[in-house]
């Protein structure tokens, strides 16, 4: 179901940690990673399809988290067109996205990356909130900016993006969402 302007309605999810570390999840066989997100089904509300989405992919029910905020606007990215399945090439644009900012009261030990018959992730991590930014592939960067920026006034804690930059230009260590080998790492 595409918009009249070719962006498919969709939810992105950030889930928060005890921590306020963001849940990262690598895709199943591919180098990236992302935050768990997907399509809005016809006659589902964006909270509906949130819950949905999260179950889904990382197999988190409702009674697992609470939501602290989301977006008040479509967040929108353009998919390159080396991105795009053929048939769709010339109607399809991108996403347009709600963003939901949820709290894990569950255990890590609840995220279940097999809970669908066709997983999106094969491993995940927690990450500082801000670190998304520097590793997300690049045509996600703005709105992942946009979302994070937005959502971050639900949580009580002074880390902004320009702290973590600055952080990151002081340690000049590369991220350890580009390394395999963390321990904090997480497969199924």
């Amino acid at each position: 179901m595409l918009d009249r302007e070719g962006f498919r309605p969709n939810v992105g999810i950030i889930l928060l940690n005890a921590n306020n570390q963001v849940w990262w999840g690598k895709r199943v066989r591919e180098h990236s990673w992302q935050f768990p997100q997907g399509g809005i089904k016809y006659g589902e509300s964006p909270e509906q399809a949130m819950f949905r989405e999260l179950e889904e992919e990382t197999g988190l029910l409702p009674e697992h988290v609470k939501i602290i905020g989301r977006t008040r606007d479509w967040l929108r990215y353009e998919v390159p067109d080396h991105f795009i399945k053929r048939e769709i090439r010339g109607h399809y644009r991108g996403q347009k996205q709600i963003w939901f900012l949820l709290r894990m009261i569950g255990r890590d030990c609840d995220v279940n990356l097999r809970a669908s018959n066709h997983p999106e992730f094969d491993a995940w991590r927690w990450h500082e909130y801000w670190v998304p930014l520097d590793v997300v592939i690049e045509f996600k960067r703005d709105v992942y900016q946009l979302a994070l920026q937005e959502l971050s006034r639900y949580i009580h804690r002074n880390d902004h993006p320009a702290a973590h930059r600055q952080r990151n230009r002081q340690n000049q260590k590369p991220s350890p969402a580009l390394s395999p080998d963390t321990e904090q790492e997480k497969s199924e």
